[in-house]
């Protein structure tokens, strides 16, 4: 059977130049979009439960645009005017300047790192007095608790959102040669949805080594994997795969 349809567990690209676009165009394979999971804010009254007092903090850390949304939301259902003096510490430039959403970003303290969270506990050495509030969702890393431990930082954890699995009841009867997946979360909502799913001649790719953990521990057969020396990108992997298989067809 040659590979003809592919579901990437992933919103729709808003940029006409994604990958995703030129790998269907190059292997003549439709490419279809579908979120596998969501996020879901944790509501004020959770929140207030938690007996976490922001304007306690004096920093905050940002690990991605969610959490900036989510904080920035539970500060108004809270009714918390973030004062001027609060120092923001993002893992990237890019998150940095999402603060734009919110903050009139040039009169703030910001700083950010280079998208390693290694990189931002360096910059942040030079603000060891800061009192750090670092909003998350229930399923983190784990390196972000053990290098703010490892560095002596004051903190606390404020889990502001959840991922949980979408509902794909829709896609019920929807057969595709590929399934392409990016997060364990994925696969567990494949599991929650598709209760009696087999593969068979289903491909199943994974991006990143937790990713193709979970497909294994879920008693799944992973055929592609990314990223690796021959293929940095998921598009890339897709797209050696889908030559070789339908090639040999």
């Amino acid at each position: 059977m040659k590979i003809k349809k592919i579901l990437v567990s992933q919103p729709k690209p808003e940029s006409a130049k994604s990958p995703y676009f030129d790998l269907a165009e190059k292997t003549c394979v439709q490419v279809d979009f579908r979120p596998f999971i969501q996020v879901e804010g944790v509501s004020a009254k959770e929140f207030r439960q938690t007996r976490i007092q922001i304007l306690d903090h004096t920093a905050v850390i940002f690990t991605s645009r969610t959490a900036i949304d989510h904080f920035f939301r539970i500060c108004q259902e809270t009714r918390i005017t973030v004062p001027d003096t609060m120092k923001y510490f993002c893992i990237s430039e890019a998150t940095a300047f999402y603060l734009q959403k919110y903050i009139v970003y040039r009169k703030r303290k910001i700083f950010y790192g280079n998208g390693k969270f290694s990189d931002l506990i360096e910059v942040m050495k030079k603000h060891k007095d800061d009192k750090f509030l670092v909003p998350l969702s229930h399923i983190h890393k784990q390196e972000i608790p053990e290098l703010l431990d490892k560095g002596g930082f004051k903190y606390t954890k404020a889990i502001l959102y959840r991922t949980v699995s979408s509902d794909l009841s829709d896609l019920k009867e929807v057969n595709y040669d590929i399934l392409v997946f990016f997060s364990p979360s994925g696969i567990k909502s494949l599991k929650q949805n598709f209760p009696d799913f087999e593969q068979n001649e289903t491909k199943i790719a994974s991006f990143g080594p937790s990713t193709a953990a979970a497909v294994k521990e879920a008693g799944l057969r992973l055929d592609i994997e990314a990223p690796t020396a021959q293929a940095p990108s998921m598009t890339m992997a897709l797209e050696q795969f889908i030559k070789k298989h339908n090639k040999t067809k």
